[in-house]
């Protein structure tokens, strides 16, 4: 379990966020909760856009793509690190680790680009109304979603690649409950300062590049709401856009204090913290977000029930 003197490191051992074993228990039982809500959330927010046409809007495709993101990130995390805490089995194969960590690389960027995306969508939707249809059309929105996943795509393999070409020969304990870069990196007994500076080049980018448009997008839209006279006309504009602004704060704000900061001030236990924020709790958060503060989203809902009670009255 300890220091290995080769380097072909067959498996890690992941030593997850706590040794005790109550405490472990405690925590299975409230990850399978939140792994249950985020199933049924982002499911069931899939099912409604897909189920009502009132929906098939830009706004909702993006969404649906959204909670699709949300299901796949939580389904990569959850499940190995509920069998960690239930099991004395911390080990995982060394493809195991890396193919973990080349679907959470994935999405987490492509999330990045899903949300610019999404303030791009309310920046057209507020500002320019008339021509929202002609401008977010379905072959905008599918670029849009497609650049987003080639985008994660391509970050993803180059960093996966270049990571699990190095020599492991420190240790094979991950201290962390998941196979994330920086606490892989630190096992790693070649140098690792090219591969670093790549991290922080590319992340600064998805950031930086996202951050702007979100900004200039929102930005807009502020000045938009501003020139409204109604107070009731302000807030239906801004209450389209406040349940994305949360999620856009929550997100970035727990992925750059992980990652964009330099390595000596990286802290296991608040980086673990923040990590339980952006793999487990966000996937959960963004369905209750988005759907809760949504009337359209409610009656939706509705629509759907109604049709269900009517079609069985009719058998």
């Amino acid at each position: 379990m300890g220091s290995r003197n080769n380097t072909n490191v067959p498996d890690f051992i992941l030593m997850g966020l706590t040794d005790s074993k109550v405490i472990q228990q405690v925590l299975f039982m409230l990850f399978l909760l939140i792994y249950l809500i985020t199933l049924l959330g982002n499911a069931g927010m899939i099912l409604i856009i897909h189920l009502d046409l009132q929906l098939h809007t830009p706004m909702y495709y993006f969404l649906s793509h959204l909670s699709f993101l949300d299901l796949s990130y939580s389904t990569v995390i959850i499940p190995k690190t509920l069998e960690n805490l239930l099991t004395s089995n911390k080990y995982i194969s060394f493809m195991g680790c890396f193919t973990q960590m080349s679907f959470f690389i994935f999405l987490a960027v492509t999330e990045f680009f899903f949300l610019s995306s999404m303030a791009y969508d309310r920046y057209v939707a507020i500002c320019n109304p008339l021509n929202y249809q002609v401008i977010m059309s379905t072959r905008l929105c599918r670029a849009l979603i497609t650049g987003s996943y080639a985008i994660g795509f391509t970050e993803s393999l180059g960093t996966v690649v270049y990571i699990s070409n190095l020599n492991f020969c420190k240790s094979n304990v991950i201290y962390h409950f998941f196979c994330d870069m920086i606490p892989i990196l630190a096992l790693a007994c070649t140098d690792t300062r090219d591969i670093e500076i790549m991290m922080f080049i590319s992340g600064s980018l998805n950031v930086m590049v996202s951050l702007i448009t979100i900004s200039v997008s929102y930005g807009s839209i502020l000045s938009t709401i501003l020139k409204i006279n109604s107070t009731s006309g302000k807030y239906k504009a801004f209450s389209t856009c406040a349940s994305h602004l949360l999620g856009v704060t929550i997100f970035y704000s727990t992925t750059i204090f992980t990652y964009l900061k330099p390595k000596q001030s990286y802290s296991l236990g608040k980086n673990q913290v923040a990590s339980v924020f952006y793999t487990m709790l966000i996937p959960m958060l963004n369905p209750l977000i988005y759907s809760l503060r949504n009337k359209e989203v409610k009656n939706a809902l509705f629509r759907i029930r109604q049709k269900r009670e009517g079609s069985r009255q009719l058998k």
